[in-house]
């Protein structure tokens, strides 16, 4: 095992050195020799954004936790040392022992973002592991997927070994026996392949064939190999309280995106937002108990030295046990100067009343996501927010000292008309006039209300997966017409309006909802020079425009078609619980403008139950 260090002389003439030396409070050390599996655990974005993700977190301190295992981590060197390194051949290494990691028995890498799929060829080339499975031979890493991208990992399914679809910690343990039985046994690269393949929740791309109408949409997908399964089944974990969860989190040397301790509360949501596909993946909703919680944050933030906490779901005020936590998180921590962060919470008094006792009002703002502007709109996503509900949330806010306010929309969702688009405009006025009301003593000042649109990618496994998408161009039409709106509301210098980039939204649809074809794309971008595509800085629209053209692909197959009916999708072998039949209902609703009731107000059979042994988690309370 050769071991690597950065010299001096490269530190100090790069950007925040921290990112690469290791060495941080909680992190794992472990002797090689005394382990049987080195396993290289990798988020392909920089340090800061990876030492963010709470996933990587949980897997870091589950593996270590193995006394067979040694698990390190490895980050995607930023653009200045990328170039050093390859000028210097200096291979990628990981942060704890800077092993090589094609010395490695495993590669894993955690997919969050389409837009980080040219840094997932960056960290294999520079690992100098063959960009193509089939090229690897045994004495390669296994290189394993797992994350949220997963659920259509066509895109990438020429550059992965296997894919764990799922949570992560439900059959890891299963694949590292297996894998230590074949290398006991002097198994070959691809026997291991085939008996990992019979593992549920594990994929082996190279097992299966997609074949391809004259049309160019899927025809057929079905496995070559006799070990592998024609269906792979996502992983879930039903009993979240006892799932594995680091109690000493790896603090970072430099401060990271989210900077603090991350505490679940619990997986999957209730609400059935037609465009969120996390909605849909992690269903059904399992909430952890509360006294656990309480025990876990003491130990956390005891050994991290953090001085916030966060708690993490994809919809807090969705959580039962949310104002008995919160009470003993104020009353155990908030006078020890611990700041207590809500993400995900819906506009209601309950809320705003935790709220004001968690933040410093004078400092923090408050987000909203009413996702669209007007009413139908919001009925045609099911957003389940009506105006007055968001003005009377906003008044409370008002009320209770907060002047600034962040909203969230969404341009080019399905069915949006021109005057949808101006209803953005209007309701953040209408909340801007509520401020107003209030008495002017009373007033703090004058309001800021600030108005952001994404543009709408219809993701796999949602309702909205037929949708088509538009053209940049298109979207950037209708963020013209919102910013013109907003310039002629009332109360408009009270008023900011903010766009993303819609150049980097079709990449994202191609991405989201491609099929393997497109990993020539992919690779050839990367050739180009794409890298660290989800930052503005360094996202280069013309080079991949260059890569479509020079692979012969065109974009508007996947990003402006109406998906038939009948069509088969690319991710359509995966088994989320979730039925095609349920998400096809919900589309043919939307077209409508038919509200869904939540989960807990009325069972809509979408098919997550058989997870929990045919009843969701939240009927069994």
């Amino acid at each position: 095992m050769r071991k690597l260090a950065l010299e001096d002389e490269i530190l100090l003439n790069i950007e925040k050195p921290a990112r690469y030396i290791g060495g941080e409070l909680n992190a794992v050390m472990k002797k090689q020799e005394e382990t049987d599996i080195h396993f290289a655990i990798c988020f392909p974005d920089v340090y800061e954004v990876g030492m963010s993700h709470l996933g990587i977190q949980i897997l870091y301190d589950m593996f270590n936790k193995r006394s067979d295992v040694w698990c390190e981590r490895v980050y995607s060197p930023w653009t200045d040392l990328d170039k050093i390194m390859r000028e210097r051949e200096i291979p990628l290494f990981s942060l704890e022992s800077q092993t090589p990691v094609r010395e490695f028995d495993f590669l894993g890498i955690t997919i969050q973002f389409e837009m980080c799929y040219t840094n997932i060829l960056q960290v294999l080339d520079l690992s100098k592991i063959p960009l193509h499975a089939k090229e690897r031979q045994d004495k390669d890493p296994i290189v394993i997927g797992g994350g949220p991208c997963t659920y259509n990992p066509e895109p990438l399914a020429e550059f992965f070994d296997l894919f764990y679809i799922g949570e992560g910690e439900t059959v890891y343990d299963t694949l590292f026996d297996v894998y230590k039985q074949c290398r006991r046994e002097g198994r070959t690269r691809t026997e291991f392949l085939e008996r990992a393949a019979r593992i549920e929740g594990i994929y082996v791309p190279q097992f299966y064939e997609a074949e391809y109408n004259e049309d160019g949409t899927l025809a057929a997908f079905y496995p070559t190999n006799p070990h592998a399964p024609s269906v792979v089944k996502k992983q879930i974990v039903m009993d979240v309280t006892h799932a594995p969860y680091p109690e000493a989190p790896v603090v970072p040397f430099i401060k990271a995106v989210q900077d603090r301790v991350v505490l679940e509360i619990q997986r999957g949501c209730i609400r059935g937002c037609r465009f969120c596909q996390a909605g849909m993946l992690y269903r059904p909703t399992r909430e952890r108990d509360v006294e656990h919680l309480k025990q876990l944050a003491k130990k956390m933030l005891k050994n991290t030295g953090h001085e916030e906490i966060s708690l993490s779901s994809l919809s807090s005020s969705d959580y039962s046990k949310l104002k008995e936590l919160v009470s003993f998180l104020i009353d155990e921590f908030h006078e020890k100067g611990i700041n207590i962060s809500l993400p995900s919470l819906r506009i209601d008094a309950f809320s705003l009343d935790v709220m004001k006792k968690v933040q410093d009002i004078r400092k923090s703002s408050l987000t909203f996501a009413p996702e669209a502007g007007s009413q139908r709109m919001r009925n045609v996503i099911n957003k389940g927010l009506t105006e007055e509900m968001i003005l009377e949330g906003a008044g409370q806010a008002f009320e209770g000292g907060w002047t600034k306010v962040k909203l969230y929309f969404m341009l080019g969702l399905p069915t949006e008309t021109e005057d949808d688009m101006k209803e953005i405009a209007r309701l953040s006025d209408k909340v801007a006039r509520r401020y107003y009301e209030i008495p002017k003593e009373q007033r703090h000042g004058k309001c800021q209300i600030t108005a952001s649109s994404s543009f709408f990618v219809p993701k796999p496994f949602t309702p909205f997966q037929w949708a088509p998408m538009l053209t940049s161009s298109e979207y950037m039409h209708r963020a013209a017409v919102v910013n013109q709106e907003f310039k002629e509301q009332l109360n408009r210098k009270s008023l900011k309006y903010n766009w993303h980039d819609a150049q980097v939204t079709v990449l994202e649809g191609v991405m989201a909802r491609g099929d393997r074809k497109i990993g020539r794309v992919i690779e050839e971008a990367y050739r180009l020079g794409c890298l660290y595509d989800s930052w503005t800085e360094s996202f280069h629209n013309e080079l991949w425009m260059q890569a479509f053209e020079n692979t012969g692909t065109d974009i508007a197959f996947y990003t402006l078609r109406e998906r038939d009916e009948k069509e088969r999708f690319p991710w359509e072998f995966i088994d989320i619980g979730v039925t095609r039949g349920f998400l096809r209902k919900e589309w043919e609703r939307a077209m409508k403008g038919e509200i869904t009731l939540n989960c807990k107000e009325k069972c809509s059979g979408c098919g997550a139950a058989s997870f929990g042994g045919g009843v969701c988690f939240e009927s069994k309370n």
